[in-house]
């Protein structure tokens, strides 16, 4: 299972809300100041842009820099939240908008008014999240049109092209840049393409705009390791990596994998970074969706990256010839180095494509194969090429499996009340309300 720990913060302020094992109503969402309109587009804006918020998707851009890039365009602007998660380390947006769907429709109407949008996309592979999506859009009818856009769960298909192409009746497969969606999107529309979280924080600054600070410089994080129970929770910029270790229960931590697998691994010295984007960029690591799987000294840095590499080499989207080509061979070569029978220049290898290979796809996805490469490289030199000879103990008692990395999603707790009114501009499906008084589960067991 998968655990939810809350903030010390205000509730009001953070995105895991007061109660994060109950599915937020619309009633209870309205008595926090969700959906309440004194804010204006233009003077939310201004906060955001005053409180450096940055989106929550994995490239961390300046969401107000963002908003007016759509809001310039010519054309009546699109915009999507997108909860297609596809790192196999991170929940919280699939527990977003299974628990707190609301927020996340208020934080897409918020966008909506800012950019003039006209229509609006939810965008997620989630069943159960749909379902949520789907009760929350009938118990409070959005003041533009939104559709729930299903797709299969893929790690590419969260990537913003693809998330375009997909919604236009296409394949959620990614597309050559330019144009980028905000140029050139769902339907040739200017198209705001933003993470749930992203959203689910400006709705916060809109209903607390003293605290849009704070709500800027917070962010969710999604805390695995081996023998450990996964840690879904809300923490400030600035806290130390290996005091969240401590709090995962890994206080003696050898190292990390960054950002889902985006960040790559770390070492121990790294440990004492602070969690902040720009701190951890400088470090050669990313902070990405926010997912951190610490490695414990009963695991090895060499079978995470083979887990890490298999799980991504399965997932390319088989578009790219160089990346077919080249998350296999990162994949089979550190296949090879945890099972002991990699050839002498396998190390070589692996740093050569760490360099070559990065920029050469569509998407992120062969940045990432090459990322792992050389982040096990710089970060444990040393044990990489010890594993030329022969594997270590833990190699050779744990075969790579790249379904160790995933992370399950927290229950919410749903109840059920008759059908509400279906608003006739909102093109959603049927489907039954969450009760306002949803009793909590005894415990946050993961469902997949």
């Amino acid at each position: 299972m998968t655990m939810i720990r809350l903030p010390t913060a205000d509730p009001q302020g953070t995105v895991l809300g007061a109660a994060p094992d109950l599915a937020e109503s619309a009633c209870a969402y309205r008595g926090t100041g969700g959906y309440d309109a004194t804010t204006a587009p233009d003077e939310l804006l201004a906060h955001l842009a005053a409180s450096g918020l940055r989106g929550r998707g994995g490239a961390g851009f300046p969401a107000a820099v963002k908003l007016r890039s759509v809001r310039d365009r010519r054309g009546a602007p699109v915009v999507v939240a997108n909860g297609e998660e596809g790192e196999p380390g991170s929940v919280k947006d699939r527990w977003l908008l299974r628990a707190r769907p609301h927020l996340v429709l208020d934080g897409l109407a918020r966008t909506a008014a800012i950019t003039g949008a006209v229509r609006g996309f939810v965008y997620l592979s989630d069943p159960v999240a749909a379902g949520s999506v789907r009760r929350a859009l009938v118990e409070h009818p959005p003041p533009l049109p939104v559709e729930v856009v299903e797709t299969d769960h893929t790690y590419v298909a969260g990537e913003e092209t693809a998330v375009v192409r997909r919604i236009d009746g296409g394949p959620a497969l990614p597309t050559a840049k330019p144009p980028r969606p905000f140029e050139q999107g769902v339907g040739g529309a200017p198209t705001l393409v933003s993470n749930v979280e992203t959203l689910a924080r400006i709705a916060l600054t809109a209903a607390r705009p003293d605290l849009g600070r704070a709500i800027a410089l917070t962010t969710l994080v999604t805390l695995s390791g081996d023998r450990t129970t996964p840690l879904l929770t809300e923490v400030p910029y600035g806290i130390l990596l290996r005091a969240l270790a401590a709090e995962l229960g890994i206080p003696d931590a050898t190292g990390a994998l960054m950002g889902g697998l985006f960040g790559g691994l770390v070492g121990t010295d790294a440990l004492d970074l602070p969690l902040e984007p720009g701190a951890l960029t400088a470090a050669g690591t990313a902070l990405g969706c926010g997912a951190i799987r610490f490695l414990s000294p009963g695991s090895c840095p060499v079978a995470t990256a083979a887990d890490a590499a298999a799980h991504l080499a399965a997932e390319s989207a088989r578009q790219c010839g160089v990346c077919v080509s080249g998350t296999g061979a990162v994949g089979n070569a550190l296949r090879a180095l945890s099972a002991g029978t990699a050839g002498p220049d396998t190390a070589d290898s692996l740093h050569r494509w760490s360099q070559g290979l990065p920029g050469r796809g569509a998407c992120g996805l062969l940045d990432a194969s090459a990322g792992i490469a050389g982040s096990l490289l710089r970060a444990f030199p040393r044990l990489a090429r010890s594993h030329l000879a022969a594997p270590c103990p833990l190699c050779a008692a744990a075969p790579p499996d790249g379904r160790r990395l995933t992370v399950t999603v927290p229950q919410v707790a749903v109840g059920t009340t008759s059908p509400a009114p279906v608003s006739p501009t909102t093109p959603i499906s049927p489907t039954t309300p969450v009760s306002p008084t949803a009793l909590p589960l005894p415990a946050l067991k993961g469902t997949p």
